[in-house]
């Protein structure tokens, strides 16, 4: 067994604060939409796609980076601090207030530049860890969580003030993200082998049946994810105009229930070194689907019942998260770790294009948001089955150390 890496703590608080860093650039144009809507009079599709280009620009970079093998064959500190450089560029572009179609752009630059920091560093993260895997890699989603519902914690804060001071903060985090893996960072003791271009890897996990399972529970979970996470806020605000009383203002109370998955990533993570990938993974698939059918039932009060299930809701939807990554560099080829990795967050995430699209179209046709989120609920129902099935492989026995 390998000895646990002297400083992996340590690097993973660097890390972790380098993707928090760094993720900040991800909603900071959502956490503004209302003011952007008014002030550059925006219909509702196209302030819907001001989310979804950094969807399609992550999913773009990813596939991109997966065909070519970049996170096998580049040093990963190097790849993620320029990828970081370019995600708070890209961000810093709306403070020219450039129109919708230059902001569409720049927000599809974005997510394709954080495509080269999220996936990277979960293979960096492994390199420093063997044993605790499962909590490491929960941290480090803890951390993309965290970061991605810091633009609402600003727009909270800053209510009253302009809105480029949420942009002008979620660029100085990524310059934060560029300073820590470019000085403080290196990669750990156990490396993956390096890999040499083979763009026939990117497709390998569609073929290896332990593989395919443990990304089928991926994208049912990433079904329900980000679809969530984007529209909480306007289900918030619809919540707070029917006059159930939410935790603090709907800015305030969106990043309170996406910041609660950082409980839920630590605690899976933990659950996951102690109980299986396969059990947590599916428990935490069980309560968040859960979450999703039961929440219109509190939409209109009372309001102590809707910020229960809310912040439930936001604890258990990503607290599986990390687990699906950890399984793919227990279950891979370990040359081709990070292409494997990649792969997957580029399917899940395009998953999130079509959801994040679809929502408002389910509210508009459902006549408001109470009862949007159900149709969120077939992603853990199929997640639940394909992880359950990956538990009763002989390949499980990899998972965590035997624990499946």
């Amino acid at each position: 067994m390998a000895t646990p890496a002297q400083g992996r703590w340590w690097a993973l608080v660097l890390l972790s604060s380098g993707v928090v860093g760094a993720m900040t650039c991800w909603f900071s144009a959502t956490a503004i939409m209302p003011q952007l809507i008014l002030e550059w009079s925006l219909t509702p599709a196209q302030a819907g796609w001001l989310t979804n280009s950094v969807q399609l620009g992550f999913v773009f970079g990813a596939i991109a980076a997966s065909l070519v093998n970049l996170p096998d064959i580049m040093r990963l500190t190097r790849l993620i601090a320029i990828s970081a450089l370019l995600a708070g560029a890209a961000n810093a572009v709306l403070l020219a207030q450039p129109g919708w179609t230059v902001a569409v752009i720049a927000r599809f630059v974005t997510g394709m530049a954080l495509a080269g920091v999220y996936p990277p560093a979960m293979k960096l993260m492994a390199t420093w860890f063997v044993h605790g895997r499962g909590l490491a890699m929960g941290v480090l989603i803890g951390a993309v969580t965290l970061g991605s519902s810091m633009p609402h914690l600003f727009r909270a804060v800053s209510d009253g003030l302009d809105w480029r001071v949420v942009v002008i903060l979620s660029s100085a985090g990524a310059v934060l993200s560029v300073i820590i893996f470019a000085i403080l960072v290196k990669e750990g003791p156990y490396a993956f082998g390096r890999a040499v271009f083979d763009p026939r890897r990117a497709f390998a996990t569609f073929r290896e049946r332990s593989l395919l399972l443990a990304n089928l529970g991926y994208f049912g979970h990433m079904w329900e994810l980000y679809a969530m996470w984007a529209w909480f806020l306007a289900f918030a605000t619809a919540a707070r105009q029917e006059g159930t009383a939410t935790l603090g203002s709907p800015s305030f109370f969106a990043f309170l229930v996406v910041a609660s998955g950082a409980i839920g990533c630590v605690l899976g993570g933990m659950l996951s070194d102690r109980i299986g990938r396969c059990l947590t993974t599916a428990g935490m698939m069980a309560i968040s689907g859960a979450c999703a059918l039961l929440i219109g039932f509190a939409f209109d009060g009372p309001a102590w019942l809707l910020a229960l299930i809310a912040i439930i809701w936001g604890i258990s939807i990503i607290g599986d998260s990390a687990q699906y990554s950890a399984a793919v560099t227990e279950l891979s080829d370990p040359r081709f770790v990070g292409t494997a990795l990649t792969i997957q967050v580029s399917v899940g995430f395009a998953l999130t294009v079509f959801t994040i699209w679809m929502m408002p179209h389910v509210a508009a046709f459902l006549g408001g948001w109470q009862w949007a989120y159900v149709v969120l609920l077939p992603g853990p129902l199929v997640g639940i089955w394909a992880m359950l099935r990956l538990r009763r492989l002989p390949e499980a026995a990899r998972l965590a150390g035997g624990k499946g």
